[in-house]
């Protein structure tokens, strides 16, 4: 979606939900359109800067989003740098705001603005390109922080978020919708990933689910998702926070990666990473190729449910690299 129509179709309700929330002289700068609307909220009176979303509708409810809120509070409480609520001015951490440009209505909700700079971007520049086995060893530790956060953690009653178990991944109707019908795709193609998707849910229905490898996990831990402030990282984005295996998160992380030609030094510093803070045994480390593919499939079911969403040029590629693997998982079955 152009930024000018997504400004056009949301901007009138950000501004409108924006009242509700205990910020003077509001000013709304529009982020981005991705899962939802993202707008910067500054006050005008004080300076402070906010994130305001207007959540996609059908996706997470407001049982879902409140456990959200809930783990992100305990992840700070541990130390970690997590999204801080504003609560509305009623006492609400979610207000409803119809959207007239779309027929919708949405939940919004305001968390504080984190300053810093995008991983992604940060280690695009070409002079920082020896610093990402240094970037990606944080990286690791940081995600094993936030595992040895949640295997300890027991969520309160009532705490709801989806399942990303074998159904919710690689199921008939899986989270992110079915990547097997992606318009992108051949017959032949389709064919191909149909069956490597049985084979899939079969290793990941035989996984185990215990405390020390499957648990809530933030699910979209990507290098888009984390930003570089004073030497360290921050997480943003928990929107696909989930109950999940932990092999998963690590595998979110190092996806985008794979095409890399320093792949196999960047996987080994975030391993390095991770393992000076949680252990990691090798039998665990050694479902990561099973779950890169999973997560690359993922990823086509996303874009298959979101069409308006332009994937650039690496879907291609990355359709050609889903061929390769699914092909070899096969092989090996």
């Amino acid at each position: 979606m152009e930024r000018d129509e997504a400004e056009r179709l949301f901007g009138p309700a950000a501004r409108e939900a924006a009242k509700a929330f205990p910020v003077e002289v509001p000013q709304l700068t529009l982020v981005t359109v991705s899962e939802n609307v993202t707008f910067r909220l500054t006050d005008g009176r004080t300076g402070e800067d906010w994130v305001l979303r207007l959540h996609r509708p059908g996706y997470n409810s407001e049982a879902e989003l409140e456990a959200e809120r809930v783990w992100t509070s305990a992840l700070r409480e541990a130390g970690l740098a997590a999204p801080e609520p504003l609560f509305a001015r009623d006492g609400r951490a979610f207000v409803p705001q119809a959207v007239a440009g779309t027929g919708e209505m949405r939940l919004v909700g305001v968390t504080r603005w984190i300053e810093g700079e995008v991983l992604d971007d940060f280690l695009a520049s070409p002079d920082r390109a020896s610093e990402r086995t240094v970037w990606f060893h944080r990286l690791g530790a940081l995600v094993a922080h936030t595992h040895l956060q949640s295997e300890a953690w027991t969520p309160p009653p009532g705490f709801a978020r989806t399942r990303l178990d074998a159904d919710g991944l690689m199921g008939p109707a899986p989270r992110w919708g079915p990547f097997w019908d992606h318009e992108a795709l051949t017959a032949e193609d389709r064919e191909l990933v149909i069956r490597a998707r049985d084979v899939l849910h079969a290793r990941l229905s035989a996984l185990p689910q215990g405390p020390a490898v499957f648990g809530m996990i933030h699910a979209d831990l990507h290098p888009g998702n984390l930003l570089v402030r004073d030497g360290d990282l921050a997480i943003i984005d928990f929107d696909d926070a989930a109950f999940g295996w932990r092999m998963y998160d690590i595998a979110v992380a190092l996806t985008h990666q794979q095409a890399a030609p320093d792949f196999a030094t960047v996987r080994e510093a975030f391993l390095a990473g991770y393992r000076a803070v949680r252990n990691l045994p090798e039998g665990e480390a050694a479902q990561l190729p099973l779950f890169l593919l999973v997560r690359s499939l993922v990823q086509l079911g996303w874009l298959h449910e979101r069409p308006e969403i332009d994937p650039g040029e690496w879907l291609e590629p990355r359709i050609a690299q889903i061929r390769l693997h699914c092909r070899a998982l096969l092989a090996e079955a």
